[in-house]
């Protein structure tokens, strides 16, 4: 499957006080791309959610390399590297003029939302991995 990637830039809210990007910031980008992905496929969070089906983070492995500041122009990866019947596997970086600054394999699991138990993927997200 191909590479989905997300412009980005940085903002204040993003840095701390000395105008470099907050760690934790990296894994919101991430996040952020990978929502964005799913939309690009035709799905939302939303629709998720109110078929009672939610995305979560099962683990997360990240390396940070270099610091984003404040202003840059940044590009969010995400690629899906492996799935299951209710697991994913994402190759995700965040780079600044194609110079990875951060790098995270995550594995995102299918769950129901009510019981937070696994389930399979919904047919259209299952016929997007599959395609």
């Amino acid at each position: 499957m191909s590479e989905f990637r997300l412009p980005l830039r940085v903002y204040i809210e993003d840095t701390d006080a000395g105008g470099i990007v907050y760690y934790v910031n990296y894994l919101k980008f991430m996040e952020r791309a990978r929502s964005e992905w799913l939309r690009h496929h035709g799905l939302t969070q939303r629709e998720l959610l109110d078929a009672g089906i939610q995305l979560v983070v099962h683990r997360l492995d990240c390396r940070y390399a270099k610091p984003a500041r404040l202003d840059d122009d940044l590009s969010v990866t995400a690629a899906v590297e492996s799935s299951g019947r209710c697991r994913l596997r994402f190759a995700q970086s965040v780079m600044r003029s194609g110079e990875p600054l951060c790098e995270a394999r995550v594995d995102i699991a299918c769950v129901d939302a009510q019981r937070l138990k696994p389930i399979p993927w919904p047919p259209a997200l299952a016929a997007v991995l599959n395609g």
